[in-house]
């Protein structure tokens, strides 16, 4: 019998150690921020004003304290949560929207195919960040509003995805074979079609996360997403930004959770990629 796929999943994942780094790495991000309750020294909220932008090292502070007092450790760990959950909102809504359409598009082609791509053609001709504030204005600033304008923005690219991989079986032999012996198409699409979208969804998925962490930050830097006084990354980098010059560091580690995380996330999207293809970089000694 042949190895099962599973198996050889993590077979071929273990080889793939910039991947394996990653996925400890988002682990870890994703355990501390899970763990923020019991890990952060403060109330990410409390205000100590007699203690304003306390330096690095400071008793107490391990990474100082904000223009407000209140404890960097802390935000950044309660942030962390906020962030990542931005980024699973915003993925989850464009995979709800975009991944069907895509399936359908690519499988059965002819008008329908025509009408989705005309579709997803009109949104993508809008820039990405009016596009997003328009929703904004339409549903008002907040956290959930901000991914799920983010969410229709990856819509599109993950129907392009899903046609493209789908496009891409739909004619090959096995496909053909089951055409013939007059298998309903519903069964066609989800046992010989679907399975072969895995791959190229999965390495979707873990890119447009990254992507929705650098949008978050974005949006929540101008004031469009998560509203004071709950942290996230974005909103820790607008506060060092403003105080850029009486503590400079205070950006420095947001921005750095956010370039590691995002690092990680294309990183374990490449290793996935490589260990569910049909083909690895690494001969196979079976």
């Amino acid at each position: 019998m042949g190895e099962r796929p599973l198996r050889r999943f993590i077979r071929r994942f273990r080889r793939e150690r910039l991947a394996v780094v990653a996925l400890i790495v988002l682990a870890l991000f994703v355990a501390a921020s899970a763990l923020a309750p019991v890990l952060a020294p403060y109330d990410p909220n409390a205000q100590n004003l007699a203690n304003l932008l306390a330096p690095p090292g400071s008793e107490g502070h391990l990474l100082g304290t904000d223009h407000l007092g209140r404890d960097i450790v802390s935000r950044l760990l309660y942030g962390g949560q906020v962030s990542l959950l931005a980024a699973v909102q915003a993925v989850a809504v464009g995979a709800a929207l975009g991944v069907v359409p895509g399936l359908l598009a690519g499988y059965l082609g002819g008008r329908t195919d025509w009408l989705i791509m005309r579709v997803t053609d009109t949104m993508m001709s809008f820039p990405p960040l009016i596009l997003a504030m328009t929703v904004i204005a339409a549903l008002g600033p907040g956290l959930v509003n901000a991914m799920i304008a983010i969410g229709i923005l990856f819509a599109p690219r993950f129907l392009r995805m899903a046609r493209s991989a789908v496009l891409a079986v739909r004619e090959e032999v096995f496909v053909e074979a089951a055409r013939s012996m007059g298998i309903p198409r519903w069964q066609i699409m989800s046992r010989h079609i679907v399975p072969h979208t895995v791959a190229p969804l999965t390495v979707t998925v873990s890119v447009l996360a990254s992507h929705a962490m650098l949008a978050e930050a974005a949006l929540s830097f101008l004031g469009l997403g998560v509203q004071p006084p709950d942290a996230s990354w974005g909103v820790l980098i607008a506060i060092g930004y403003q105080n850029i010059f009486t503590a400079p560091d205070m950006i420095l580690w947001p921005g750095l959770c956010i370039a590691v995380v995002v690092l990680a996330f294309n990183l374990l999207g490449d290793g996935i990629r490589d260990s569910l293809g049909r083909e690895t970089r690494h001969p196979v000694k079976e």
